[in-house]
């Protein structure tokens, strides 16, 4: 889609966003197009996930009001001397696209983060894709300059998972779970994930891409391409969701957290995953490029998951692993 029609897109969706019912012929004047290209863009939100009322004689609404990601709006509500955020309106992955500027050795602060109101190829780990609506969710992705390098960045994925259960309890009171190394849950029903990519030599600095999809208020036609119990965060909590407080809540979150990470390393983030953790005391399996069957007993100071078989407590690193509770 080119420039000038996604700035019809965007100001299209501006005006629907308050839930009402617009007239197709009122939308064509007021944007100077036909009725049928004002049709045309409906049917492409759709494609992106939208849910649309089409009421002959009324017009077009939104099933449901949605506030939009406003990078204005952002910077109003940021800590002085925050990291900028970059709010983009449909990208490929957010993940994407702060790698990309780290090949193309873009000068990057740390904190910076870019979000989007829908994707077209977002990533879950294991090459998973990841279900992304438009204006339904949050995806987040965050870059950090860790100078201790690889080596040092085990257990990133669940430092920023026990940043974001935090603000959720915190700021929404909401109790989540986490299931290592990286899903946070809501009463048994996936709400967030989490992947970490890594930029770097193991003897210098890395540098560290978190990406965080978070359903916010899932439409409709979810059901239609998510294969297991998922939650989101508008059906937990009688908090309104405003994405944008989000995005600065988990901005400061992660920040927080990581300069703490740098200080001491892990250790502090132990005890706060084991309280959290999802399958506490449970049988569960594991599966991927190790497989085991024990006694979940949390994780280790390193990250690494701790299963008791046989009287032996064993430590198994994240990869390409997945944990489930055992049948």
């Amino acid at each position: 889609m080119s420039k000038a029609n996604l700035q019809v897109q965007r100001q299209l969706l501006s005006v629907l966003a308050d839930g009402k019912f617009h007239s197709g012929q009122v939308l064509a004047n007021h944007f100077g197009i036909s009725r049928t290209a004002i049709a045309n863009y409906i049917a492409e939100l759709e494609l992106v996930g939208l849910d649309i009322y089409k009421v002959k004689g009324k017009g077009y609404a939104l099933t449901k009001p949605i506030v939009l990601l406003d990078a204005a709006i952002i910077r109003q509500l940021q800590p002085a001397q925050s990291a900028p955020v970059l709010v983009q309106h449909i990208t490929d992955s957010t993940n994407l696209q702060l790698m990309q500027a780290l090949q193309s050795n873009k000068d990057l602060a740390s904190a910076s983060v870019i979000v989007a109101e829908a994707q077209t190829a977002g990533r879950g780990r294991r090459g998973r894709s990841w279900y992304s609506p438009f204006g339904s969710n949050l995806y987040f992705s965050y870059y950090w300059k860790l100078e201790q390098g690889i080596q040092a960045a085990m257990g990133l994925s669940i430092v920023a998972g026990c940043a974001l259960c935090q603000v959720l309890q915190r700021h929404y009171q909401i109790s989540t779970k986490m299931k290592w190394p990286n899903d946070i849950y809501i009463d048994n029903r996936k709400v967030a994930g989490i992947l970490v990519e890594l930029v770097g030599q193991a003897d210098g600095a890395c540098h560290v891409v978190i990406g965080i999809g978070i359903n916010v208020q899932l439409p409709l036609q979810a059901l239609q391409h998510i294969d297991q119990p998922y939650a989101d965060l508008a059906t937990a909590t009688d908090h309104a969701i405003n994405r944008n407080e989000l995005v600065v809540h988990l901005q400061s979150a992660l920040t927080y957290a990581l300069k703490q990470f740098q200080q001491t390393g892990f250790a502090p983030f132990q005890e706060s995953f084991n309280q959290l953790n999802l399958y506490a005391q449970q049988t569960v399996t594991l599966s991927g490029s190790a497989s085991a069957t024990g006694v979940c007993k949390g994780v280790d100071n390193q990250g690494a998951i701790l299963l008791e078989h046989a009287g032996q407590i064993v430590a198994y690193f994240g990869g390409e692993v997945s944990l489930r509770a055992a049948t």
